[in-house]
């Protein structure tokens, strides 16, 4: 077994604070409060030490599709967003027709029962096709409960979040489906009223899927799903902070709205991430990558994103201005927490898995721990 460490000399973000010249104790997988003699220490002195990042809205990365890629193809991509900080990723699904979103859950199943993702999230095909975004129209259907039923059972207890469009037939009733099966209903590819999405926060949805995108915008006078889901205080926001898919503003407003603790930053991103420039699958959706913003080839609506969650991480100090401990709950506290697994990630306690990322005073990452082993071993020279 391979010694303990002490990781020192570091700002360390715990949920209470930044402790400055902090440690972090690494003993097997998890996190300790006391360091066993011959423990090997790193000195971190200059650096930060955060929790490792959780993504909820994933499609893949490195070249590879979590929608539609074998199960090679999808360790690849996790590896992929691993180095970039991720330690727990959720595997998204798009659009696809029924049967083969079955087949590809129960592999995808497998995966998750193995540790390698921490779960399947249905975007599609249960999403209004005014608000299609980089879906296929012509797979889409209304939210059938038990269509919804026979894509959780397929994913054999591992179904972590369905996004619907809750205004269509069936909307409600889904959400109450989910709800009772502690799946997370979102809100999201919607052309609902807010009067509609209060309804559905009623009925159990506690997800919007990224927030102002593939939603009608705020308005005066409708002010539709964005001011419902900004103001209920069940409803955690996905924001994606590439600066593509929401202005500086927009992000300010949701964090201003919401608080830091009903946030959840993702990266939406697809096979893209982390690899380059070119076309690319999403589905059965073609899609063109140029300067690391992803579009439809036909009719150029954005297609995910390319974004990784260390970049999502630096923006949002650098460039929004955010503190680094809200930063720290947006990026992994709250994703771990709406994932039921705050018990083991997404904070540094002992007790709780070593995953951990280490940052530069300019937020870039110098070093990636999961389960007590580096991923990215850091470099300090």
């Amino acid at each position: 077994m391979a010694p303990s460490k002490v990781l020192a000399g570091a700002r360390v973000v715990l949920p209470t604070g930044t402790v400055d010249d902090g440690r972090v104790i690494v003993d097997g997988t998890r996190i300790a409060d006391t360091a066993p003699p011959g423990a090997d220490v790193l000195d971190l002195s200059g650096h930060w030490v955060v929790p490792g990042f959780v993504d909820i809205h994933n499609h893949g990365g490195g070249g590879a599709s979590f929608a539609g890629g074998t199960p090679e193809e999808i360790l690849k991509g996790v590896d992929t967003h691993r180095r970039h900080g991720t330690t727990t990723v959720v595997a998204s699904a798009v659009t696809g027709d029924l049967d083969f979103l079955a087949r590809h859950a129960g592999m995808l199943a497998e995966l998750a029962q193995q540790g390698d993702v921490a779960g399947i999230h249905f975007e599609g095909p249960f999403i209004s096709p005014c608000r299609k975004g980089a879906h296929d129209e012509q797979l889409l259907r209304d939210p059938d409960p038990a269509e919804v039923r026979k894509l959780v059972d397929a994913a054999h207890g591992h179904a972590k979040m369905v996004t619907l469009a809750t205004e269509l037939p069936g909307g409600l009733d889904s959400v109450r489906l989910l709800a009772e099966h502690g799946v997370i209903a979102a809100v999201g590819h919607t052309d609902a009223t807010y009067e509609q999405t209060l309804q559905a926060v009623d009925a159990g949805a506690t997800v919007a899927t990224h927030l102002f995108n593939a939603m009608p915008p705020l308005g005066h006078r409708s002010p539709g799903p964005i001011a419902a889901l900004l103001e209920d205080e069940r409803i955690t926001v996905e924001l994606i902070n590439d600066g593509t898919h929401l202005h500086p503003a927009s992000l300010q407003l949701a964090f201003h709205h919401a608080g830091a603790d009903r946030v959840a930053f993702i990266t939406d991103a697809m096979d893209a991430a982390g690899f380059g420039d070119g076309r690319y699958l999403l589905g059965p959706m073609e899609v063109e990558v140029a300067d690391g913003v992803a579009r439809l080839v036909e009719g150029g609506s954005i297609a995910g994103s390319t974004l990784t969650l260390d970049r999502a991480f630096k923006r949002a100090v650098t460039v929004d201005g955010l503190a680094v401990g809200d930063v720290v709950a947006a990026i992994s506290a709250n994703p771990a927490r709406l994932l039921g697994l705050a018990d083991r990630i997404g904070s540094l306690e002992p007790g709780k898995d070593a995953d951990l990322v280490v940052l530069d005073d300019a937020f870039d990452v110098k070093g990636v721990m999961r389960r007590g082993a580096w991923v990215v071993e850091p470099q300090l020279g």
